[in-house]
């Protein structure tokens, strides 16, 4: 018995050492895990334009990245719109057409009705904040499912915009329905929100999307409203029950998406000088590709406006990438969903098996 003491206290000696190797071992990998988590989507990008630059170094010049960044910068404005709805746990299918409705109200008000840059500009953004309330009080007082409502707003909208000039599209010497001639002209103030130039480089929508992303990114993080949203988003029953009035601002919320994704068809109308009856076939879905491969950037794994921008950049350098390596334009779309499929699910699925391990 003696001599069996000490061979026992010999051995949970050298095992302490052992668990805590173990330990120690075991929360490196969680670490390493979870950089690669934050990393990978990022590191697929940095992957894609490093790719890209050695095969045509025209890529990397400072006109095709700003060019770059001109192209997503509607599909970005508009996927911040979807974040803020997800974020408070509903989803804005309706974006796509409320900026293709407002891009042809702005030029109606100014080749139809003659008026002015300001005059188009505040038409859009009050359609846009129409369609919000709409939407917002299809969902919080008649109850109907936010994709739903939302996907009948799109349609409504859809039609809507094809009435008025019967489903042409609009500019000077169009004529109308009616058999009159559109006479009004797009004013250079107009002309310019979408096609000026910060020192002849950077693109005017470019500038209005970096100073919405800074605001809205702000008011999500810092602001009462933006926990609250996020906190309706999380648990609605609970927000409720802590006196947060969760219907106000989910109709805000929509309010909010409408406007955002008016301004983007503000934007379109000023850029293309006409309104294009087919400018919003496509904006939907790139929007909420942008806004749900958000959730894999930087691992936030939730709603948020940087990864959404982030995530309409990934799909326009890979896009871009594509075109001037002449792939076939019939194989762009199947090459930008599987890479986003193969990013995220890497993304993800190291985020749970990191998260089986704890």
């Amino acid at each position: 018995m003696k001599s069996g003491t000490p061979t026992l206290a010999n051995d949970s000696a050298q095992s302490a050492p052992s668990a805590q190797g173990r330990a120690t071992t075991l929360s490196r990998r969680r670490a390493a895990l979870a950089w690669l988590e934050r990393l990978s989507l990022l590191s697929v990008l940095a992957a894609m334009s490093v790719l890209f630059a050695v095969r045509e170094p025209a890529f990397v010049s400072v006109e095709n990245l700003f060019s770059i960044l001109q192209a997503v910068s509607i599909v970005a404005l508009l996927g911040i719109g979807v974040t803020i709805t997800l974020a408070a746990g509903g989803f804005d299918l309706s974006v796509g057409s409320v900026a293709a409705t407002a891009q042809m109200a702005a030029s109606y008000v100014l080749v139809v009705w003659h008026g002015n840059a300001w005059e188009a500009a505040a038409a859009c953004l009050a359609l846009g904040v129409a369609a919000g309330l709409f939407n917002g009080v299809l969902i919080t007082r008649l109850h109907v499912p936010d994709q739903l409502a939302t996907l009948g707003t799109l349609f409504l909208l859809a039609g809507l915009q094809l009435i008025p000039t019967g489903g042409r599209s609009l500019a000077t010497g169009t004529i109308l329905p009616d058999g009159s001639e559109a006479s009004g002209t797009f004013p250079a103030a107009f002309l310019a929100l979408g096609r000026a130039r910060l020192f002849e480089i950077v693109p005017a929508p470019v500038l209005v999307l970096l100073a919405l992303t800074l605001l809205v990114s702000a008011v999500m993080a810092l602001t009462r409203w933006g926990r609250v949203i996020y906190a309706i988003g999380g648990n609605e029953t609970a927000a409720r029950l802590a006196g947060a009035p969760a219907a106000r601002y989910r109709v805000a919320a929509y309010v909010a998406s409408g406007a955002i994704a008016s301004l983007g068809g503000l934007l379109i109308a000023a850029r293309v000088g006409r309104g294009d009856v087919s400018a919003g076939h496509s904006l939907l879905l790139d929007a909420v590709a942008a806004a749900l491969v958000g959730y894999a950037v930087w691992g936030v794994k939730r709603p948020n406006v940087p990864g959404t921008v982030i995530g309409a950049v990934f799909v326009g350098v890979l896009l871009n990438g594509l075109t001037m390596l002449n792939a076939p334009y019939y194989l762009q779309d199947f090459i930008k969903g599987a890479l986003l499929v193969v990013a995220l699910a890497f993304t993800f699925s190291i985020g749970h098996r990191g998260g089986a391990r704890v």
